[in-house]
């Protein structure tokens, strides 16, 4: 290791964050520079561009950390983002991927795992604690970054569809054409090869997209 890395903590557990501080301390080629108990103050953070690695919770207490990720990874691309979670859901974790985490461990991880995959990270790899690890390998990285995301306006026809809305019905919540909504039907379908919407909706749930 030939250089030190800045690391910012989210989660929304005072106790958390300072068990996670004081572990990290062990590591000698990082430095905890911030830490944040909500989305927001990471996302308003001003000090953004002068860290390198943020250990994000995927539940917090103001928003959604799969969210709170894709805003991060758009505005800083290079931001190394390892998301945190006592759960391990293939679901959740393949959200977290979808959206540009960089790697995914569990609270419970040891701090050997934390250090190994802070490193893999930094050297450019997707990196998983062992137990995600079990998880992950049943799946190609390859798969996960093929997979085409939803647009918003394709997320909200899909949540209404899960909800058993009609065409109908979506067209006038949404206040869109009965064809439009077709169309994005049609193009759903398409877009994941699937059959017909309940094959659309067991698709999208077991990849994470919703």
């Amino acid at each position: 290791m030939n250089r030190n890395y800045n690391i910012a903590i989210v989660d929304d557990h005072p106790i958390v964050i300072e068990g996670l501080s004081n572990l990290l301390r062990e590591i000698d080629f990082i430095e905890v520079k911030a830490t944040f108990n909500n989305g927001n103050s990471i996302l308003e953070y001003q000090g953004l561009k002068n860290i390198d690695i943020i250990l994000l919770d995927v539940f917090l207490s103001d928003s959604n950390g799969i969210d709170v990720c894709l805003k991060l990874k758009r505005k800083y691309p290079a931001l190394i983002i390892l998301a945190m979670s006592s759960q391990s859901e293939r679901s959740i974790i393949m959200q977290m991927l979808q959206n540009g985490a960089n790697g995914f461990l569990l609270k419970s991880a040891s701090l050997t795992e934390f250090k190994n995959c802070i490193l893999d990270a930094t050297e450019g790899k997707k990196t998983f604690c062992n137990q995600v690890k079990e998880i992950i390998d049943k799946v190609s990285i390859n798969d996960i970054k093929n997979i085409p995301r939803l647009t918003l306006r394709e997320k909200e026809v899909l949540l209404l569809l899960r909800d058993g809305k009609s065409t109908q019905e979506i067209s006038d919540i949404l206040h869109l054409s009965f064809l439009t909504v077709q169309t994005h039907r049609r193009n759903l379908l398409n877009k994941y090869q699937s059959k017909n919407v309940v094959e659309l909706l067991n698709y999208v749930k077991t990849n994470g997209l919703l």
